[in-house]
């Protein structure tokens, strides 16, 4: 009885062993399976008929195998010996999605070595889950890109009407599988103000969470997902590939680029699959993204690679939205992280303050929004930003033009030739004002229509505010000293953009134009020097030419200096305007002013 009793249990207890071990099987199998192998297949020994299989992530952490069939190799397909391995895949899960965003990275393995990457995929609509494999090789040894190149290199997406012109079927290109760009905390309304810009760098906008970082986040096996940081903080952007491999510190993902951004420093977060979303047109893996764990140091033809570690400092901007609603002041600060550089920050910096700005509480439509802040960069002053924008009687959103003005001022600092601008901090405060508030010039007059050199004289301007009786704003000039008699000069009433070109000339802003910077430093001393919107200005022009070299103004110059100076030291620096900017006086109104009057004043 005692030895069947011994028996017995000695039976259950192998039983409930191997159930464990075959649990345990279970679960570390996937995982152990995406790092089964560390040696590689040439891409010479990869022939038709293979029958292999890739590791990716449809849903958690989970680590999943599906099967695939090689069905050729296309040569020279990326480029002179840049081949890719065409294959379709074979399973029920992949039959059912396609090929997923998210996907590319996905390691490839064949006869039990790893072969490639996962990278492209083959038409829209397909019976077929067809993709292309971008051979191992490549992939841990991308092609190097020289620097000229990477900075002229352009991303921007094929037009529609351009591609019917380009003989290739529709929906029967092999192209780069999608990256999801995983927008949190933004509204599908904020992603259709900027989805030209977005669909143009190749995107694919998705939206997306954040995950509590974990201590296991640079814990990276192949199959897994990580990506780049582009905005964090208040709001977050981030880029979704799968991890082809890591050896030691470096990780290699995607299997093809991000942008073609050759060597960079941006940061690396790990990603987490919520689920996969299965679409006939175009599947895409819904992702949160972790914890920052490393550094993406390259962006180039057939890989992104990164390193594990600590991650590159970004660019810190605060921006403080305020109010007054009946009388009480309300105030709220968003604080965000961007990527600084020169092909990403501008059009980052407008998504996010826009974001930010029209998903505050405080912000109300039918508000006259003003705008301040600087921008502080490293070596440099700051550049100083204030404008005020008016509600508008268009559809867009009162608070998209104060996002456009940001990435303009960005781009005219990014794509300077003269240094790289290195941002510290950017701070930005917008008030809202009920109401639009904004004035149009009617008319403008004189006390007299004559005057003596040295005299002051009254200017009387009617403006007619919108929706609002007209009123008369007063300001007075005063004539040069210097200025002969029976002379003509001419008196300028006017908003801040046609007294900019006025006295800078119709070139004003526009780089290579005459009279532009030259420096860095002379670039934020034009910008700053950019008169604002809110302000009436006249202008008091006498009849003597002034030269604009680089960003120096020389009125009432010598036609003798002139013709000594034209001998054009660099072609294009040189301006010489027909009148000279002799005084001006403004005058703050609160709102935007728009409008023109030239008046003509005798000197007796």
């Amino acid at each position: 009885m005692l030895t069947a009793r011994c028996q017995l249990s000695k039976s259950l207890c192998s039983t409930v062993l191997a159930l464990l071990a075959f649990t345990v099987v279970l679960c570390l199998e996937p995982r152990a399976a995406a790092q089964e192998s560390r040696e590689t297949l040439p891409l010479s020994q990869v022939k038709p008929g293979m029958q292999g299989y890739a590791y990716t992530i449809f849903a958690g952490d989970q680590v999943e195998k599906f099967d695939l069939e090689v069905l050729g190799i296309l040569d020279n397909f990326l480029g002179p010996k840049q081949s890719i391995i065409l294959v379709q895949l074979k399973g029920p899960k992949v039959e059912h999605t396609g090929v997923v965003a998210g996907m590319s990275g996905s390691p490839v393995y064949l006869d039990g070595k790893l072969a490639g990457a996962l990278s492209l995929k083959l038409g829209i609509f397909t019976k077929e889950p067809i993709a292309g494999v971008t051979p191992i090789q490549d992939v841990l040894n991308p092609p190097s890109q020289p620097h000229a190149a990477q900075v002229a290199t352009q991303q921007f997406g094929l037009p529609n009407e351009a591609a019917t012109h380009t003989g290739l079927p529709s929906g029967s290109a092999l192209e780069p599988i999608e990256t999801p760009l995983v927008f949190s905390g933004f509204q599908p309304a904020v992603m259709q103000q900027f989805a030209s810009q977005i669909q143009g760098y190749g995107f694919v906008a998705a939206q997306g969470g954040t995950a509590a970082p974990r201590p296991d986040d640079g814990h990276l096996a192949a199959g897994d997902m990580a990506g780049m940081v582009l905005v964090q903080g208040d709001a977050s952007i981030n880029s979704a590939c799968t991890v082809t491999a890591v050896q030691a510190d470096r990780v290699y993902l995607c299997g093809h680029p991000f942008l073609s951004l050759g060597e960079v420093q941006l940061p690396m977060a790990r990603s987490r699959v919520v689920t996969t979303l299965s679409s006939e047109l175009a599947s895409t893996k819904i992702v949160n993204v972790g914890g920052s764990i490393g550094t993406i140091t390259g962006d180039r033809l057939t890989a992104v690679t990164g390193k594990l570690g600590a991650p590159p400092a970004m660019i810190p901007l605060d921006l403080t939205l305020s109010s007054s609603d009946a009388g009480v002041a309300k105030q709220k600060t968003l604080h965000f992280e961007l990527v600084n550089h020169p092909k990403l920050t501008p059009l980052l910096v407008a998504i996010t303050t826009f974001s930010g700005l029209t998903q505050n509480s405080l912000y109300g439509e039918g508000t006259t929004l003003h705008l301040s802040g600087e921008i502080q960069l490293q070596g440099h002053a700051p550049v100083q930003i204030e404008n005020t924008f008016a509600p508008g009687d268009f559809l867009s959103p009162d608070g998209l033009p104060i996002a456009l003005t940001m990435q303009n001022v960005f781009t005219r600092l990014f794509v300077n030739t003269f240094e790289p601008a290195k941002v510290d901090r950017i701070t930005l405060r917008v008030e809202s004002v009920p109401g639009r508030k904004s004035f149009t010039i009617e008319s403008a007059w004189l006390e007299k229509g004559e005057a003596a050199p040295g005299e002051t004289l009254r200017v009387r301007v009617l403006l007619r505010p919108y929706r609002g009786p007209a009123r008369v704003e007063e300001t007075t000039v005063r004539v040069p000293d210097q200025v002969a008699r029976g002379t003509a000069l001419r008196i300028l009433v006017s908003d801040a953009d046609l007294l900019n070109r006025a006295s800078r000339g119709f070139g004003f802003g526009f780089a290579g134009a005459g009279g532009g910077p030259t420096g860095l430093d002379q670039l934020i001393s034009l910008l700053n020097r950019e008169r604002h919107n809110d302000r009436l200005y006249v202008g008091l022009f006498v009849p003597t030419p002034t030269l604009l070299w680089d960003d120096k103004e020389l009125p009432n110059i010598p036609l003798s200096q002139i013709n000594i100076v034209d001998g054009r030291p660099a072609p294009g620096s040189v301006q010489v305007l027909r009148e000279s900017l002799a005084s001006e006086a403004s005058i703050p109104l609160g709102g935007p002013v728009s409008g023109v009057i030239s008046l003509n004043l005798q000197i007796r």
